[in-house]
């Protein structure tokens, strides 16, 4: 009798121990963010970070998943590196390594999140992204979800939008030129204005010139911009080295410093980077066409990203992966088990104009058949005395737009 004790006890202990470990695993559910972390474009990787790290602490001290008994979300992060090879090693590398990562975030690029969701769809591992490239919601895959405005949507309204500004302070456009490098979202939003926005606009485009990032010197490019005296011109690079060196030149050749209007695209020309290494007096004025970014009634979100990590202002790329862990907590609200299908499941049939959807532009969460979000808009921000301020829409934007004369 005392042996069949013993065997039981220590049955009854193998179990509890069992028990315990699966509510131990339950009560930390692991997500990802996937990003470069090294090379030309690990700022934007770090900006990415920080957002998600500022969402977990959030989510964590509110109580955690509460239909999960207060699980705490644990962050996981994955280098991409400097290539679109090396990124998508690095997804294999996630989603062999961490079969129980619930859903992530990424990559920046485009071209790496292309590669990057060839990877993550196998898996079936959801995945949201603020890249734009139209190619990343056209492969018919499920598990990617794109919260931006695509590049094709975005160039469609960015050029309406700035014309507008510009007619608001009696500016004409008739000329524009295009200086775009070869990555998938910049040629993505190039492709549309290339293509008859800007004829249709009446706009006649007079410089259209791509490159390889990074530069090496970009002295042929802004001659050729010169020459001709655009009345607007879009610069498109994607790397902050090249933002620097195509400021720097404008200006040495008489066309920076507020005397051309400049329209660039993507959060990285919005970067404390940039103003540290171009300075306030050669970005006044330049313009930026976001996929998000803090606005009118997100003070107090800033305030508390500000405090955190020391950084002057919140980018599209913090505020969007903080929004990004909030997405995913609701999907897990709504799923109450940490698993990848259940997760994707419940981020498909998303259709809130709360919780989530406050950190993204339009205000609403919801998705198309493509993994598109319905109702995503383009944000305009401005570079007007060292800071990058949302001056389009007119509803959300804290300052008002000024037109730099030529």
């Amino acid at each position: 009798m005392s042996m069949i004790r013993r065997t039981l006890l220590m049955s009854l202990g193998a179990a509890s121990l069992m028990v315990g470990t699966a509510i131990a695993q339950t009560n930390e559910i692991k997500v990802g963010v996937i990003a470069p972390f090294s090379g030309p474009w690990a700022r934007q990787g770090e900006l990415m970070l920080k957002g998600a790290e500022l969402a977990i602490d959030h989510i964590n001290a509110s109580g955690g998943i509460k239909s999960m008994g207060g699980a705490k979300l644990k962050l996981l992060t994955f280098d991409t590196s400097d290539s679109a090879e090396k990124a998508k090693n690095a997804a294999q590398r996630m989603v062999s390594q961490e079969p129980d990562l619930v859903a992530a975030t990424g990559a920046w690029l485009s071209s790496f999140t292309l590669a990057v969701t060839e990877v993550t769809e196998r898996a079936e591992l959801p995945m949201t992204t603020l890249s734009y490239a139209d190619q990343i919601n056209t492969r018919g895959f499920k598990y990617i979800f794109q919260t931006s405005l695509h590049a094709d949507a975005q160039a469609k309204a960015v050029l309406p939008a700035v014309l507008a500004v510009g007619e608001r302070v009696g500016a004409k456009v008739k000329t524009a030129a295009i200086l775009v490098d070869n990555t998938a979202a910049a040629s993505g939003f190039a492709k549309p204005m290339r293509e008859g926005a800007l004829e249709k606009a009446g706009i006649k485009l007079v410089v259209d010139e791509t490159f390889t990032p990074p530069l090496a010197d970009a002295t042929p490019l802004i001659q050729k911009v010169r020459s001709t005296k655009p009345d607007l011109l879009f610069l498109l690079p994607t790397a902050v080295s090249d933002d620097k060196l195509m400021i720097e030149k404008l200006s040495e050749f008489g066309m920076g410093q507020g005397k051309l209007p400049i329209v660039a695209n993507g959060a990285h020309f919005g970067t404390p980077e940039v103003l540290r290494s171009v300075g306030p007096e050669l970005m006044e004025g330049v313009m930026v066409s976001v996929g998000n970014w803090v606005v009118k009634g997100q003070e107090d979100i800033l305030a508390q990203f500000k405090k955190k990590t020391g950084e002057p202002w919140m980018t599209q790329d913090s505020l969007s992966s903080y929004g990004d862990m909030w997405i995913f907590k609701e999907a897990l609200e709504i799923a109450k088990k940490a698993d990848r299908k259940a997760v994707a499941d419940a981020i498909r049939s998303m259709d809130t104009t709360e919780g989530p959807a406050k950190f993204f532009p339009g205000g609403r969460i919801k998705w198309d058949e493509t993994g598109r979000r319905v109702g995503a808009n383009v944000v305009i921000v401005q570079w007007q005395k060292g800071v990058p301020v949302p001056v389009y829409p007119p509803e959300t934007a804290t300052h008002a737009p000024i037109w730099p004369k030529n």
